[in-house]
């Protein structure tokens, strides 16, 4: 089977991809995966086009503020959408698949398989796209509606009428342009673990919990100076991705303040501006209880850790899960308080604090209280191991 496959957003969008486009190929299927550029994710042994965007760059340009994002919309976010868009629809046409795999961002994939007749798969990190009852949209509000949950997601549908004209100008490569009407997705693929959200019972049979995507390559070592540091004692992981809008001093302080509040020596991934280690916490380390470094593979430095502080981002919850690590959650925007509230209230992390709630107090209550949840976390690390998410993903297209 030709299978495209096209993703958006950041590296936690892209990895599940990536990962899946490694078993399909080694399956014997001819795969080709559409990327954004920079997204931090290894292609290597991929067969990969650039579908024109850079979603870091968009990430840090509006920020998390609604208004910096209206701002920036016509200078950043709205060029970047008609590129992908575009290239989604030509590259998808070179390569003439026999399905298309797409994240929900690739918002003309779903015409380009009803040009081309071929089934279209969307595959969901998070659960947006099906209404239930169980819980609102994940981004659109953060508290349980009860019976209107349902339709919270129709705002999440809303995004195809926005983008509507630069799907039609995409559109414009295929034969007869745009389709007047398309067929809904064969398969919807979410690559979440029950362990995490448990599967609402009024979702149709088409969409598939999956279980989590994982590759299960072997991790890379750390070099020596992350590895001493490992075995010094107890410590904790601490990473916000991409979130560079606020201070990221403060929360770095906030971080090494709060771990030292409780014996634990903190490992700070800076990422791409999340986090900062400010110069008098630097100059006054206690015994070097302190690294920071700008990234390092979550899989490499998880085992071991006390707990971890992150976003919130799906990936990097089903990294944390999958080490069997409790969670401090500071959620930014989109999913992440959706993330948040699901790994409190399955007894995995403590109440999550919203970035701009955070402070030296509250994350150390926070600590305290996720160090109460290591018991389960590890239980659901054992389980969530044992899932084959992306077999499970294989099994489905292939009945496509």
């Amino acid at each position: 089977m030709r299978m495209m496959l096209l993703t958006a957003g950041t590296r936690g969008d892209v990895e599940p991809f990536a990962a899946l486009a490694r078993i399909a190929s080694d399956r014997g299927h001819e795969v080709r995966l559409g990327v954004p550029d920079h997204s931090g994710v290894d292609p290597s042994g991929l067969d990969t086009v650039s579908l024109e965007v850079d979603f870091h760059r968009l990430v840090q340009a509006h920020g998390i503020s609604p208004w910096t994002a209206v701002r920036h919309f016509r200078t950043e976010v709205g060029p970047g959408m008609r590129r992908m868009l575009t290239a989604a629809v030509r590259e998808t046409l070179a390569f003439e698949p026999d399905i298309v795999v797409h994240h929900p961002k690739v918002l003309t994939a779903p015409a380009v398989a009803e040009a081309l007749g071929i089934p279209h798969v969307v595959v969901e990190a998070v659960p947006v796209l099906t209404p239930t009852r169980q819980f609102p949209a994940p981004g659109v509000v953060t508290r349980d509606l009860g019976r209107f949950n349902r339709a919270t997601y129709a705002a999440v549908r809303g995004a195809e009428r926005m983008f509507r004209r630069d799907i039609d100008r995409a559109c414009a490569q295929l034969p007869g342009g745009r389709p007047d009407s398309v067929a809904a997705p064969a398969a919807t693929l979410l690559s979440i673990s029950p362990q995490l959200l448990p599967r609402p019972d009024d979702w149709p049979a088409s969409v598939h919990l999956t279980g989590s995507w994982h590759s299960g390559a072997p991790v890379p070592e750390s070099d020596a100076t992350v590895l001493e540091f490992l075995r010094r004692g107890p410590y904790l992981v601490a990473t916000f991705g991409s979130m560079a809008s606020g201070d990221p001093m403060a929360r770095g302080r906030a971080v090494v303040e709060s771990a030292r509040a409780h014996g634990l020596r903190t490992l700070l991934l800076t990422g791409w501006g999340g986090l900062a280690l400010p110069d008098d916490v630097r100059g006054d380390l206690r015994d070097d209880d302190v690294l920071a470094v700008p990234s390092l593979p979550l899989d490499a430095v998880l085992p071991g850790a006390a707990l971890a502080v992150h976003h919130g981002g799906a990936g990097t919850v089903h990294t944390v899960a999958r080490a069997g690590v409790a969670h401090v959650v500071v959620p930014f925007l989109a999913d992440q308080p959706f993330w948040g509230r699901q790994l409190h209230g399955r007894g995995l992390a403590a109440a999550p604090i919203p970035q701009r709630k955070l402070t030296v107090e509250r994350l150390t209550a926070a600590i305290d209280d996720a160090l109460g949840c290591r018991a389960a976390a590890e239980r659901v690390g054992l389980e969530v191991r044992k899932e084959h998410g992306l077999e499970a993903a294989l099994s489905v297209l292939a009945s496509c």
